[in-house]
């Protein structure tokens, strides 16, 4: 029996058809999504906590809806289409920053106020090569240790929408030559890589501290998101540029085919992250679950 009642899915073009498969996609990740974030107001207990992880779970769906915006608009120019990935990589951004001031809050540290619990100072925290070459390789852990680990994450919620007005402004002036590309890549991508190093770092630092609310799996879908957007892109338009990809495998021109199949790929991946979301962010530990579950293992 057909999905769709009354439309002859054997009759529609490729085109119609990939746009409805994405649509469902949307629908499924935004449903997955709504019902985690509506389970958390439910059991709103800790406000610090789950602003964050409301903010972090959004990012599925907004990364699907922005790439199905691309895939209705498709023959729209490279300004349009640098605009949509500006919206998912700002974003991305917020998420890093907000998923280490919900690693903070687990461990009740608060920078502002200056409270670091006195069972985590004195730590010794060791920086691997490159960074070491720069800083001491051995640092023990203080308030601005934690500080600076701060700053590393939100210099890329700065330097992401920074970059991203001046691209946008410099191809509508037509002064975006390769070089002027490559450098802005260079410079994302080290901002991205202090960024991501912070969260390493400091999850290796409290790994066991941290290990009952699952760091692992909640920083593996931020991970996923950001590893499979970028890399699968750079695969895309290699094999694209070296004509792998070309124009009669698709229905849309060789110009475009490596957006259009790109934004297919992440709203089918959305669903899959929306889903793992569920178990990584559960609302378990506030709904009081996990303690009762807890407390019957222990009778």
């Amino acid at each position: 029996m057909s999905m769709f009642p009354g439309m002859d899915l054997t009759k529609m073009d490729p085109p119609t058809l990939t746009l409805l498969g994405a649509a469902c996609c949307v629908m499924l990740s935004m449903h997955f999504t709504v019902q985690l974030v509506s389970q958390h107001l439910f059991y709103w207990k800790n406000s610090k906590e789950q602003k964050a992880i409301l903010i972090i779970v959004l990012m599925p769906p907004l990364y699907a809806i922005t790439s199905f915006v691309g895939l209705l608009d498709i023959k729209g120019s490279k300004t349009f289409f640098t605009c949509l990935e500006s919206v998912k990589e700002c974003y991305e951004a917020l998420v890093i920053a907000k998923f280490l001031a919900l690693m903070y809050s687990y461990l009740n540290i608060s920078i502002s106020k200056n409270i670091v619990p006195d069972e985590i100072k004195g730590r010794v925290l060791h920086h691997s090569f490159p960074v070491s070459l720069f800083l001491p390789r051995n640092v023990r852990l203080e308030h601005k240790t934690l500080k600076l680990l701060k700053y590393w994450t939100w210099q890329f919620v700065v330097v992401r929408p920074v970059c991203s007005i001046l691209i946008i402004a410099l191809q509508l002036l037509g002064l975006y030559p390769s070089w002027v590309s490559w450098t802005f890549t260079i410079i994302l991508n080290f901002s991205v890589s202090m960024a991501l190093y912070a969260l390493v770092i400091f999850y290796h630092l409290f790994a066991k501290e941290l290990a009952p609310h699952k760091p692992l799996s909640k920083f593996l879908c931020i991970k996923g998101i950001v590893f499979f957007s970028f890399w699968q892109g750079c695969a895309l338009e290699v094999l694209t540029a070296v004509g792998v990809i070309q124009s009669h495998h698709f229905w849309l021109d060789v110009e475009h085919i490596q957006e259009a199949i790109q934004n297919v790929l992440i709203i089918v991946e959305m669903v899959i992250f929306s889903v793992l979301q569920q178990y990584a962010y559960h609302v378990a530990p506030y709904s009081g679950a996990d303690r009762a579950k807890f407390e019957k293992k222990n009778e």
